[in-house]
C-alpha cells in the first residue's frame, strides 16, 4: 500500500466527516438521472454507504476520493507519459479560450459534478441558465483546430492511455483498500447525523399518506 494514497484517503474520510453534521435533506439539485460517478461505484461499496443512504451524502464522499485518484493519475501522467500530457494542456487551453465562464470550476466537493440547473417549471421559464452563460459569447472565441496526429503519434497516445487507465485502476484499487479500513467509523457517523433525518422523512410521509384529507379505501 502506497502511504500516501492511504494517509491522502485518510484525510479525505476527515473531512467528509466534518461535512456530515452539515448536511440537510434537499440542499443539493435534485436530479434527473442516475449519477454516473455514484452508482454502483466500487468507492461507494468500499465505504459501505451502498443502501439506504441519500445520494447527496455517497456524491460528497465520492468526488472527494475521486479527486485524490484524478490527482494521482495527473501527477503520473505529467512526469511519465509526456505526449499524452501535451494532448491534455492543450485540450484544457481551447476549452479556457472557448469558454471565458465555467460556473461548475471551483465548486466545493459535494456541489462538483451536480446539475447546476434544475428542470424548469413551465410557469416559471428562466431568465438565464448556468449552461447558457457557460457558452462562448462569440465564434471568435473559438481556437483554431491543432494539426492532425500521425498515425505513429496515435498509436503511441493510444499506449500512453492504456498506461494511464492501467495507473488508474490500480490506484483506484488502494484507494478502496485505504477506504475499506474507515468504513465503520463512516457507517457511525451515518447512523449519527444522518439516519435521524431520514427517519424523519419518513415519519413525514408517513402522517400526510395517514391524513384524514385523503379519501379512504385507496
Amino acid at each position: 500500500m502506497d502511504g500516501s494514497i492511504e494517509a491522502r484517503v485518510g484525510d479525505v474520510v476527515d473531512d467528509w466527516l466534518r461535512w456530515l453534521p452539515k448536511w440537510r435533506p434537499g440542499t443539493h439539485t435534485r436530479r434527473t438521472r442516475l449519477c454516473r460517478t455514484c452508482f454502483g461505484s466500487p468507492v461507494i461499496r468500499a465505504a459501505g454507504l451502498m443502501t439506504d443512504v441519500p445520494h447527496a451524502v455517497q456524491h460528497a464522499l465520492a468526488m472527494r476520493v475521486k479527486a485524490v485518484i484524478d490527482g494521482a493519475v495527473d501527477a503520473y501522467t505529467e512526469s511519465t507519459l509526456p505526449l499524452l500530457s501535451r494532448e491534455i494542456h492543450a485540450n484544457e487551453e481551447r476549452k479556457a479560450a472557448a469558454a471565458s465562464y465555467r460556473p461548475a470550476d471551483g465548486l466545493d466537493p459535494e456541489y462538483t459534478g451536480l446539475e447546476l440547473d434544475p428542470p424548469a417549471e413551465r410557469e416559471a421559464p428562466y431568465l438565464f441558465t448556468f449552461a447558457e452563460l457557460s457558452r462562448p459569447a462569440s465564434p471568435a472565441a473559438f481556437v483554431a483546430e491543432p494539426a492532425p496526429l500521425t498515425p505513429a503519434e496515435k498509436a503511441a497516445i493510444r499506449a500512453e492511455l492504456r498506461l494511464a487507465d492501467e495507473y488508474a485502476a490500480d490506484v483506484g484499487g488502494q484507494v478502496c483498500t485505504a477506504l475499506y479500513r474507515h468504513r465503520e467509523r463512516m457507517l457511525a457517523a451515518v447512523d449519527e447525523f444522518v439516519e435521524p433525518w431520514v427517519q424523519s422523512l419518513l415519519a413525514d410521509l408517513d402522517s400526510t399518506l395517514d391524513s384524514p384529507l385523503w379519501p379512504h379505501g385507496l
